[in-house]
């Protein structure tokens, strides 16, 4: 099955797709209306607009350090999981999808990095929590967040992971325990963005990699909680990103191509008339 990501509300609805996903509040702090025809997503605790204006949302590290976009290999800003308000006002936005469509993907949940957040608030916290390690502190955070969510959601809990299946960075690096996550999220998004996609070896390992950590593969559906592929469609040679479909397919539950869906529908259709010629990519 194949969908795609979009901000634009007619994609949603065009044939070659068979789900659309709409951004309804994204990583800038944009924000739309739900759609009743797409699985509406929320970016949660990528917010670069409520950063800059209440600077007291942000994470920090031990050295205060901020988690905004200023600092080395961020690209947007983060705001503190553990900040009361602002995730009362996520889980109204949450319902708000909820009520729209039944189906709801929870996007950038997490903390920024291992070592976020230090802020009074979180120290609090984890002084007070019944944890001794800061990281399973952390974890908890989070999966009580999106069990929160999931209570929310009547259909299909979707959940964005980082790119990464190295064992134990997740947890680390942004308090995903998928162990917990697991008994909330109905099915995992593995984004694997490239610009070009001219060699698919490292999507391929990506890709396996996440097949191990989830104990998922098409070929065990019944095994784990399953998890589908994004790709990157945007200004993508269509040949380049029909071998990445190509490979995304083969590990992945379904394909789903964000931000261009004109290149993605050629891309689809360009495929299926190979396959039925017998053409291949590979």
């Amino acid at each position: 099955m194949y969908g795609v990501v979009t901000r634009n509300e007619e994609e949603v609805e065009w044939p070659a797709f068979d789900r659309g996903f709409y951004e309804v509040k994204d990583v800038t702090g944009r924000a739309a209306e739900p759609l009743s025809n797409a699985v509406n997503m929320v970016s949660c605790f990528g917010d670069t607009a409520a950063g800059k204006s209440s600077p007291e949302l942000v994470p920090v590290d031990d050295e205060g350090n901020k988690a905004t976009r200023e600092q080395p290999y961020f690209d947007w800003g983060y705001i503190c999981p553990t900040h009361e308000e602002y995730r009362e006002g996520l889980l109204e936005t949450i319902s708000d999808c909820a009520a729209a469509n039944e189906d709801v993907r929870l996007d950038d949940v997490g903390f920024p990095r291992a070592e976020y957040c230090r802020c009074d608030r979180c120290e609090r916290l984890f002084e007070e929590s019944e944890y001794d390690d800061r990281f399973d502190w952390r974890a908890s955070v989070i999966t009580e967040f999106v069990a929160e969510a999931s209570e929310r959601i009547p259909g299909k809990t979707y959940l964005t992971l980082y790119p990464d299946p190295y064992p134990g960075h997740l947890f680390e690096r942004a308090g995903l325990d998928l162990s917990m996550l697991s008994a909330y999220v109905d099915e995992y998004v593995v984004p694997l963005y490239d610009i070009h996609y001219a060699t698919t070896y490292w999507l391929e390992t990506i890709a396996s990699g996440f097949q191990d950590l989830l104990g998922w593969s098409p070929e065990t559906p019944e095994a784990g909680t399953p998890f589908s592929i994004e790709l990157y469609a945007v200004e993508v040679d269509v040949d380049d990103l029909i071998h990445a479909t190509e490979v995304a397919e083969r590990y992945g539950n379904d394909v789903f191509f964000g931000y261009d869906a004109s290149n993605a529908q050629a891309a689809i259709r360009r495929k299926d008339a190979d396959e039925r010629e017998g053409v291949s990519h590979g």
